[in-house]
């Protein structure tokens, strides 16, 4: 396993295009484009390192996986009232679906969607309170008190975030919302602001590659039934617009974040974190997704066989 993510960290680090980092964020356009880590964590506690494993990076939107966990457990099947379950085929900060689905998001991974699941997680909470819990299960699931939430992206996110502010508002018209607007969106910022690097990201995930259960300590984080539904919507939906994509190339179930990072679970094996800032067209991180084809095009681990 070491041998094979090493190869593939060398063929990355001589690709000539690697994409181009978000800029309408511009904490993350500060970010080096050149920098590539990649990290498996398996289930009896194995963790294999390639590149910059330890380098801290925003996890943008892969904190949504963690959120939809949450809320699952908060509110359990009723959170579907709230949220889809479908793919949406459009940019992840579309306004267009919204208005033809009366303000209901298309499912929990688009920004309308993970807004709507943060007003669902709050229930009447301040956003430091929702913050400190959203917080606290990451850390429990990675093993490590040390996560922490970069204050200046948060910033950035707020300073910039008048798409989202939208987003929000619109869905608040149609009386979706159980807290302030601005309450919610401060907490959305922020749990998309956690700083993580790829061993913390891919020992966070392991519960997803192992039914529900935190196999480090033994302990229950969800149903295994519960695992089965959010890697199926990960495969489904965790790419956006390029979630058919990234099911045809690599054929796991993944969510991407702007920051760069992908996080891709192979159930019952492996949960795998990869980061590289460039990002496509789309918003999914250019090499993260060339590697993650070329490690399942190695070991076999694609969802749909070998």
């Amino acid at each position: 396993m070491q041998n094979i993510i090493d190869d593939i960290a060398a063929q990355m680090a001589l690709m000539s295009d690697k994409g181009k980092v978000a800029s309408y964020i511009p904490q993350l356009a500060c970010v080096k484009s050149d920098q590539f880590a990649m990290s498996i964590a398996l289930p009896n506690g194995e963790i294999y390192n390639a590149g910059c494993a330890q380098t801290l990076f925003s996890i943008q939107s892969i904190s949504k996986v963690f959120t939809l966990t949450l809320a699952l457990g908060k509110l359990g099947e009723s959170i579907w009232n709230r949220v889809g379950r479908e793919p949406s085929g459009d940019p992840f900060n579309s306004i267009v679906q919204l208005e033809h689905e009366q303000g209901k998001p298309r499912n929990p991974f688009i920004n309308a969607g993970a807004i709507a699941i943060a007003d669902i997680i709050m229930q009447g909470h301040q956003p430091k309170e929702t913050l400190a819990e959203i917080l606290q299960f990451v850390r429990f699931v990675a093993n490590d008190d040390s996560i922490a939430i970069d204050e200046k992206v948060a910033r950035s996110e707020h300073e910039t975030g008048d798409r989202n502010a939208s987003l929000a508002h619109f869905m608040a018209s149609f009386g979706h919302f159980q807290n302030p607007v601005s309450a919610v969106l401060g907490t959305y910022f922020h749990h998309c602001s956690i700083a993580m690097n790829t061993m913390q990201l891919a020992t966070a995930g392991l519960y997803l590659a192992n039914n529900g259960i935190n196999p480090l300590t033994g302990y229950p984080v969800i149903s295994a039934k519960r695992a089965k539904r959010i890697n199926a919507l990960m495969l489904m939906c965790g790419h956006y617009d390029g979630s058919g994509e990234f099911a045809f190339r690599v054929g796991l179930p993944g969510k991407s974040g702007v920051g760069g990072g992908i996080l891709a679970i192979a159930p019952g094996k492996a949960s795998i974190a990869v980061w590289s800032p460039g990002l496509d067209t789309i918003g999914n991180s250019k090499l993260g997704t060339l590697a993650l084809e070329m490690l399942t095009q190695q070991t076999g681990w694609s969802v749909f066989g070998d």
